[in-house]
């Protein structure tokens, strides 16, 4: 990428698409079809519920219980709601660039922490990890870690005395051993463990912004931030470790785009991406995925150079953890069997496959479903301009938000995604949420305030938790 090319990728003025009538109109159609296709969802989930129990969730399509309450955090999380629609998008265009980012990560673990204290500090923090599924139930399993990562594979499927909880064994032992080094370093018990998602998590929005300054422009960048602060998967960010699982990934898609448009020295900035992918590969089977990300990278910066140092990178964690008797691949063949075991071999593909959709719905937000359909809009523009070196902002936000797209669909037919999806796909549903930068200046801070409702609904009504 030519100086020049790098230059006009930070320039702050690029023309968005035209604040026009027939375009809103197309918006908040695409926004009734989102919130349709969750009613959908529930009604048909209830009814195969109440039926034959067959979909392994009380409140379908979410994986809730019907719990209306307030709590400590609700007067907190209104206060950040309010305090971003009104104050967000004003102070995302005009603070300096590096305050922006810790605004932005502050602002993303404020909107967590407040969502998570609606349930009170024990119950939805220090409590959340220490459940019978949950990684802090197997820390004593650890004392002698070479033994733990050797006989890993030996207790994934149910019926061997000893099997793994829900989540030790559906993830690849980077996860658990985590939280065992908080534990080593005096870090122990939940609410370090709640706190470190929290924390981590909150990161993932200051990680989208770099990447998106780098690929797209700084002006876009900004126009996503206050979307990014107010997510509405950040109701599960703050009670699962996937939070964290995405924070790591996000930031290895955001170093290797910072090399890929040589913003930075980049042989070092692609290894430490390559550092990041690797690992996030140990933190979850499912986000070998996040790969479509990082190769989407490549293609918009017309590059290939990170790609050595990237490569050697990812290969640290693959090699160590095979070296300390990990086998990712016998592993993953065995988490299969468990899934089928449990309510994965219950919970039917034909509801789930359309109904895992409604649940992105609900994390992403209405207002990410309306930018995405503006995405989609330019997607042939898009094409023809990687194709010709000639894309604008524009056009890379709309290809990288797609990416993320891609890696949804692939999860979703995968077979290895039914229910839950709220949660465990917030790695990709990150990356559609800067799709929300699109939408035309007017109704920024209503789709802001939409995409608040929607967070705060499911965190007063419904009990989300493992």
């Amino acid at each position: 990428m030519t100086t020049e090319q790098r230059g006009d990728l930070l320039r702050t003025s690029e023309p968005l698409v035209p604040d026009r009538p027939a375009g809103r109109r197309r918006d908040l159609a695409s926004a009734a079809a989102g919130a349709l296709l969750v009613a959908l969802a529930a009604v048909v989930g209830w009814m195969i519920q109440e039926g034959d129990g067959s979909l392994q969730v009380q409140w379908p399509p979410l994986l809730a219980s019907w719990d209306p309450h307030v709590g400590p955090g609700t007067p907190l999380a209104l206060g950040v709601a309010v305090a971003v629609v009104a104050y967000g998008p004003r102070l995302a265009a005009r603070l300096p660039w590096r305050r922006l980012l810790l605004t932005c990560w502050a602002g993303s673990v404020a909107w967590i922490l407040s969502l998570a204290l609606v349930e009170g500090w024990y119950r939805g923090v220090a409590r959340r990890l220490t459940t019978k599924h949950e990684y802090l139930r197997v820390i004593d399993r650890f004392d002698d870690i070479g033994a733990a990562l050797r006989g890993f594979t030996d207790h994934i499927v149910i019926g061997p005395p000893g099997n793994w909880p829900a989540h030790v064994a559906g993830h690849p032992p980077g996860a658990t051993l985590t939280f065992v080094g908080l534990d080593r370093i005096g870090l122990g018990g939940g609410a370090w463990a709640g706190t470190w998602c929290i924390v981590l998590g909150g990161s993932a929005a200051a990680a989208v912004l770099v990447a998106l300054r780098a690929l797209t422009g700084e002006h876009l960048a900004r126009r996503a931030a206050p979307f990014l602060v107010l997510a509405p998967f950040a109701v599960w960010t703050g009670t699962s470790a996937d939070g964290y699982f995405t924070a790591v990934a996000a930031w290895s898609v955001a170093l290797l785009a910072l090399a890929a448009t040589r913003t930075v020295r980049f042989p070092a900035v692609a290894a430490a991406s390559g550092l990041l992918f690797g690992f996030t590969c140990y933190l979850s089977y499912g986000l070998t995925l996040i790969a479509v990300l990082p190769a989407a990278v490549l293609v918009m910066t017309r590059t290939v150079g990170p790609l050595g140092p990237f490569l050697l990178g990812a290969l640290v964690a693959p090699v160590a953890f095979t070296l300390a008797g990990f086998n990712w691949w016998e592993a993953y063949h065995l988490l299969v069997e468990r899934y089928y075991q449990g309510a994965g071999g219950v919970r039917p593909f034909s509801y789930w496959v359309w109904g895992n959709l409604a649940c992105a719905t609900l994390a992403a937000g209405l207002a990410t479903v309306a930018g995405l359909r503006r995405a989609a809009a330019s997607a042939s523009a898009a094409l023809r301009g990687l194709l010709s070196g000639t894309a604008t902002g524009v056009q890379r936000l709309a290809v990288l938000t797609l990416a993320a797209l891609l890696a949804v669909a692939v999860a979703d037919l995968s077979g290895m995604s039914k229910a839950e999806t709220e949660r465990i796909w917030q790695p990709f549903v990150l990356w559609l949420m800067p799709a929300a930068a699109l939408l035309p200046d007017v109704d920024r801070r209503a789709w802001l305030a939409a995409q608040a409702a929607v967070a705060l609904l499911v965190n007063h009504l419904l009990w989300t938790g493992w």
